[in-house]
């Protein structure tokens, strides 16, 4: 299958994964919203969810990569360390702040973990690099990874919130905290890892599906 359909089949069948988790994220800060909560509470969260998030996306590229024939010390910590952190970083911090920056957000930022956390992010990563070369076959539930990932996207987004939003504000959210889950996942659980495998038919997506020749 090429590249092109590959990605075109995940995206398809990660839509609804997705969608049901942004609704679950947007339905959660807007309950969270109306509670008096403390200062920091959404950066506590951001600061929990991303690294493990991390974690996650590292074991599923590295599973994909080695599944699909891919071998080498250096060539597995790499593409781990990339499809975890680089992929993570994408979905959990650049596009929300695109979002936030579009939305006009009062406090919109960049919170980089691997840099602000790093001595949290990056060994979690490596966890995440061993986990996935060690075994091919473990899976997180695929639902808890979208979880996961939205809250880290939705934590981060509700940092540059000065308030309750107006109802066009929680629509853009809505349509960049499901961009931000999305696309990356797909990615780095298969497409990326299987741009440098030698065997790309031999993959099962992380829906559990298998992918015809």
């Amino acid at each position: 299958m090429n590249h092109g359909k590959l990605i075109f089949k995940e995206l398809k069948a990660h839509a609804p994964f997705t969608a049901a988790g942004t609704l679950l994220g947007i339905l959660l800060l807007l309950g969270l919203l109306r509670m008096p909560l403390p200062d920091g509470t959404a950066h506590h969260l951001f600061a929990v969810l991303h690294p493990l998030h991390v974690l996650l996306s590292a074991q599923a590229t590295v599973a994909t990569f080695r599944r699909a024939g891919g071998l080498g010390f250096w060539r597995i910590l790499a593409i781990g360390y990339l499809g975890g952190v680089g992929i993570g970083t994408l979905s959990d911090s650049l596009i929300p702040y695109l979002g936030e920056w579009i939305l006009g957000l009062p406090n919109a930022g960049v919170h980089l973990g691997f840099i602000e956390e790093w001595w949290l992010v990056n060994p979690l990563a490596l966890v995440g690099i061993a986990l996935g070369a060690w075994s091919v076959k473990t899976r997180t539930p695929h639902g808890l990874h979208v979880l996961i990932s939205t809250g880290a996207s939705l934590f981060h987004i509700a940092m540059a919130l000065g308030g309750i939003p107006s109802l066009p504000i929680v629509g853009g959210i809505a349509v960049f905290l499901f961009l931000s889950v999305w696309i990356p996942c797909c990615t780095s659980d298969i497409v990326f890892p299987l741009l440098f495998a030698p065997n790309k038919d031999a993959i099962t997506g992380c829906c559990g599906h298998h992918h015809s020749h």
